[in-house]
């Protein structure tokens, strides 16, 4: 088997115990790897119903078949695990070192199940895992603790570790890399702190075999240099994702006001070109020649690197358009180890419980002292912030506030407002981990296409995106910003792969093993949501009240809001083309076309299926 290590590791730190279990080739072009391999993992030994911060939930890391290999932003891995916030499956990719020396230590993916006593880093290498104590570490923000472990173990390491919020189990924890590297937005960093796991250090120098390594070098050298061909690059080198700023803005999408509006009256301060003025220099992921992270000054003068997301949610959601000031609270963010998007959404949801008097704490947007403090009190859960660290589904539902509360099965939407936007809005209602873009970033076809038309042909779009974003490219795992920022061809994809594997698939090969993913997935929903009593309907792929009930009260696009009717009869139809029911489940003919007749019979344990 050629392209992969053929190798996965299990560590039970109950009882310090390691194993090593060997795949084989029907397996690897099944589930590929990153998301395949973690699902399909999650599926098969996790016990149904289990709650997210037992012992017994797997914490699963995982690459593919190029991730570390040369080639366009190939520097990344999968981690997931059964969600704190959500229940359902949830994860996240990393663009870190940890993905390439992982795959340098000889291993595909990493299964850590049980819980350390005390608190512990492990480091892989050479075949080998030592279980380190980490009390010093433990209460360390990660940028000091990532450094800390890079003194002891050298520069040629690969490091994941989680903060004091993932410690505390906020359940908007990340896990964390290079100060600044973010994954795991439905709480994986939590799992994390859950087993007293602080960090983990990968070191090695083996890479697996590739069926032709000649041509695979030559091959990706060729697209570093398409890509800075492309006429988009230029402009993707000075702003990067922060251009999107002015894009949301000019298109009425910017969240505003906790998803209020979709423009915000001061967005000159804080979009791209204001970032650019200020501008000191851009990081990357390993492998990357895009880098996306520009970074800037705070308002304290320490370095904070920027993008779109974190700066949208914890600029314009909460009011704040003072840009070194938002750089400073992501700053913070990265170093706490929560994710920006959700704490944006809490700051946001707080923010306009106190306007409507849900809560009688103080906290108006736009008044960073009370958004700097209120941060601080999520993460080590004081007062309001030990509530909002429950997740904004569970802060609503204790405060009575669920029309604000913007979220998708738990997990907060990030920073696209879709009242006029219906096909974005149901890319965010049938995301795999709850609201998430990176499956479905159908907002720019959408603005291109027609905002407020209702039509099979959006929804079978999202399903088409959720296949290639949240499929190929989360199998595979690469970043998907070459072909999305700067149009790099998805043929490159293909052949780089088959060069390394020695296959000969073509683009639809990727599509079916996407569509098997995703629907593996929705199943593990399913599964978890009937095991934990809960059940599953079809309103659980619907977008926040919000967008339905709260027409938006300016801008280009004022008055403007979903039609839940029209949004129902598109849901239906995104149903259709991905071979669900009514309700959403995946139909046992789906299940059985996709190879995964063992869920099948699996799943009707638990709910009649449709055939």
């Amino acid at each position: 088997m050629k392209g992969w290590n053929g190798r996965i590791l299990w560590i039970d730190l109950s009882n310090r115990k390691i194993k090593i279990h060997e795949y084989d080739g029907s397996f690897a072009q099944k589930y590929i790897g990153g998301r395949g391999f973690a699902a399909r993992i999650l599926w098969d030994y996790l016990p149904p119903g289990l709650d997210p911060f037992s012992p017994h939930n797997l914490l699963v890391i995982a690459t593919g078949p190029i991730t570390g290999l040369p080639g366009p932003s190939t520097g990344k891995l999968v981690v997931a695990a059964k969600s704190p916030l959500t229940h359902g499956y949830g994860d996240g990719n990393i663009g870190s070192l940890g993905a390439v020396y992982m795959r340098y230590a000889g291993y595909d993916a990493l299964v850590v199940t049980g819980k350390s006593e005390k608190p512990v880093y492990l480091h892989i290498y050479d075949g080998k895992v030592e279980f380190s104590p980490a009390e010093d570490l433990w209460g360390r923000d990660t940028f000091t603790s990532e450094r800390i472990l890079r003194k002891k173990h050298g520069r040629n390491t690969g490091i994941l570790l989680i903060g004091p919020a993932g410690e505390n189990k906020v359940k908007l924890a990340t896990v964390m890399s290079q100060e600044g590297r973010s994954g795991g937005r439905p709480g994986i960093g939590a799992v994390m702190g859950s087993k007293n796991l602080k960090a983990i250090v990968f070191s090695g120098d083996r890479l697996p075999e590739l069926h032709d390594p000649e041509e695979y070098k030559k091959l990706a050298a060729e697209a570093y240099a398409e890509i800075k061909k492309k006429p988009a690059y230029s402009f993707w080198m000075r702003q990067g994702t922060m251009s999107t700023i002015q894009w949301s803005q000019a298109n009425g999408v910017l969240p505003t006001y906790n998803f209020s509006e979709g423009v915000f009256e001061f967005s000159e301060n804080i979009d791209g070109n204001a970032m650019e003025r200020m501008k000191k220099g851009q990081r990357g992921c390993p492998n990357c020649n895009m880098p996306c992270g520009n970074y800037i000054l705070d308002d304290t003068g320490e370095i904070s690197e920027l993008d779109y997301e974190n700066v949208a949610m914890l600029g314009s959601n909460i009011g704040l358009n003072d840009l070194a000031k938002i750089a400073r609270l992501n700053r913070l963010a990265d170093m706490w180890g929560i994710d920006t998007i959700g704490l944006g959404a809490a700051l946001g949801f707080a923010a306009e419980a106190s306007q409507s008097k849900i809560i009688e704490e103080k906290i108006d947007f736009g008044d960073f002292n009370s958004m700097l403090e209120l941060s601080e009190d999520i993460v080590y859960r004081r007062g309001l912030g030990d509530l909002l660290a429950e997740g904004l589904e569970h802060a609503s539902l204790k405060l009575g506030g669920d029309e604000i509360a913007v979220h998708v099965k738990g997990l907060s939407v990030s920073a696209y407002d879709c009242h006029a936007a219906p096909a974005m809005a149901l890319s965010y209602g049938v995301s795999t981990v709850g609201a998430h873009h990176k499956d479905a970033w159908v907002i720019s076809w959408e603005v291109a296409h027609g905002r407020f038309e209702y039509t099979r042909q959006k929804a079978f779009r999202v399903f088409e995106l959720q296949r290639i974003r949240g499929g190929v490219f989360e199998m595979l795992v690469s970043c998907r910003l070459p072909w999305v920022e700067v149009s790099l061809e998805l043929d490159w994809y293909v052949r780089l792969f088959n060069l390394a594997t020695g296959l000969s698939w073509t683009w639809d090969d990727f599509l079916i093993a996407a569509e098997r993913v995703l629907t593996l997935i929705r199943a593990f929903w399913v599964r978890e949501f009937q095991a934990e009593g809960k059940g599953w309907h079809r309103g659980r792929d619907y977008p926040p009240k919000k967008w339905f009930t709260r027409p938006l009260t300016k801008g280009p696009f004022k008055g403007a809001r979903l039609d839940i009717d029209r949004y129902d009869e598109m849901l239906g139809a995104y149903y259709s083309y991905v071979g669900w029911d009514h309700r959403g489940i995946p139909r046992a003919s789906t299940l059985e076309r996709l190879g995964l007749t063992d869920v099948c019979k699996d799943l009707e344990s638990f709910i009649q299926l449709t055939y």
